[in-house]
């Protein structure tokens, strides 16, 4: 709890500073903007490590499939790094280069679900 804290304080005042800059130098305000998320990005990462850990204790559960869980990491891991490429798109004044890196980010999480619908098509017909 205390981690959240500190990245949204951080983030508070890196928004706060950044606009202070934005008047006299907007250029300064988008590099605030970019180095906060850098290092809020940091902060995220040492709690992804901790969610990875606990990963392990769901893997006794799938009983083999643990395709299914590297599945669903991928797409975790592709849909955050789409939304921070795009925030920061998005924050510099460049919309429409965060609107195709979120386009690029949905179709690359389509595709990495393809086996799972494949294999829940499989079942399907196992049943027929």
């Amino acid at each position: 709890m205390t981690e959240l804290i500190k990245v949204v304080f951080l983030g508070i005042a890196g928004v706060l500073l950044a606009v202070q800059f934005k008047a006299g130098k907007p250029e300064y305000g988008v590099y605030i903007g970019m180095a906060v998320s850098v290092i809020i990005f940091c902060f995220c990462l040492r709690q992804v490590e901790a969610v990875t850990a606990q990963f392990g204790r769901i893997k006794s559960y799938l009983n083999g499939a643990e395709g299914y869980l590297s599945i669903l990491l991928k797409v975790i891991g592709i849909t955050y790094i789409c939304e921070f490429s795009s925030g920061i798109c998005k924050d510099a004044g460049y919309q429409a280069v965060a609107g195709q890196i979120e386009v690029l980010g949905k179709l690359t999480v389509m595709f990495a679900g393809l086996p799972i619908l494949f294999a829940v098509i499989e079942q399907i017909q196992s049943f027929l």
